[in-house]
């Protein structure tokens, strides 16, 4: 006897089937086919719905989170006496309070889904794009240089200045943080020296202050946190090292440099793309919102896998 299509007889192959089947490396065909097809026949029969929570758990919490955000500015809203008691802001401050105290009360356990490559890489990127885009253009570039003297150079002088000032105290014996170095208090600083000002924002728009003014503090606030995060880098990568060098602190001068006018430079190369692509879309302007929120963010994911300042991008 031979098999269909081949030459070889068929008794041939008998020897090397029962060598393999008495040496455990092919069982029978019919006992696996039938515990296969009776396994899959009781799961089919038992199984009607199935839950799989942590499939989605990261998109699903993600975006609970967006619209936790939004449903409460909804309901801010909703209230016309509530902004002249609260600012939006606090309100929003106060409701993440309640989340983060529930989800630490039930997730004692495992940690929840939010953590720092989340955080940096889903919800800061549309947080910043909506700062970006709908910030008033013509007066953030009429006042960019004192813009950038507030930024780097008063974002600078606070890490250094919180960072002595800490170190000064940590001296004192009645303390008895001598052990805590330089290194640890800079890195500590960079941490707590970019001022957010959200609360004073809101109260700016809601009084319709001055818009030089309103501008100043804006920009400040946009731009002071990718100073921070240099500096923070810098700092970290410092304290990892057994000895610090010169030619290290000009390594991180250097550094400082090329991460923000990198992350300008990735800007208005994704910038000049958007605006390109735009010019195609005349028949199909149902496209356009996908380019902004694409380009944006591959700015920002660009940026950020090259080191760069994805804020900045």
């Amino acid at each position: 006897m031979q098999l269909p299509g081949c030459s070889t007889p068929l008794f041939l192959f008998l020897p090397i089937a029962a060598a393999l089947q008495d040496s455990m490396l092919l069982e029978p065909f019919e006992e696996v086919d039938l515990e296969k097809s009776r396994g899959n026949e009781s799961k089919a029969h038992s199984m009607f719905f199935s839950l799989d929570y942590q499939h989605v758990q990261v998109p699903f919490e993600i975006t609970l989170w967006i619209m936790l955000a939004s449903l409460a500015k909804i309901g801010f809203h909703l209230f016309e006496k509530l902004p002249s008691v609260v600012p939006e802001s606090c309100l929003l401050i106060f409701v993440g309070l309640i989340m983060g105290g529930i989800i630490y009360g039930l997730n004692d356990k495992s940690p929840p889904v939010m953590d720092s490559d989340i955080f940096f890489l889903y919800l800061l990127p549309p947080i910043v794009l909506d700062a970006g885009y709908f910030m008033p253009s013509r007066p953030f570039f009429e006042n960019i240089g004192t813009i950038l003297l507030y930024a780097v150079v008063g974002t600078i002088w606070n890490v250094f200045g919180i960072g002595l000032s800490l170190y000064g105290i940590c001296q004192v014996d009645a303390f008895q943080l001598q052990d805590v170095s330089l290194l640890h208090n800079l890195l500590f600083s960079s941490l707590i020296a970019a001022v957010d000002p959200v609360a004073v924002l809101s109260v700016f728009e809601e009084i319709h202050v001055n818009e030089k003014l309103h501008i100043l503090v804006f920009g400040e606030s946009l731009l002071n946190d990718a100073v921070t995060v240099v500096l923070y880098k810098l700092f970290r990568s410092f304290c990892e090292m057994p000895t610090i060098k010169t030619a290290d602190v000009f390594a991180g001068i250097g550094n400082f440099f090329v991460v923000g006018i990198g992350g300008i430079l990735l800007g208005f190369l994704f910038a000049t793309i958007a605006a390109f692509t735009t010019r195609f879309t005349n028949n199909i302007r149902v496209i356009e919102p996908l380019f902004v929120f694409l380009y944006s963010y591959l700015s920002y994911l660009t940026a950020e896998m090259f080191h760069l300042s994805g804020i900045v991008a």
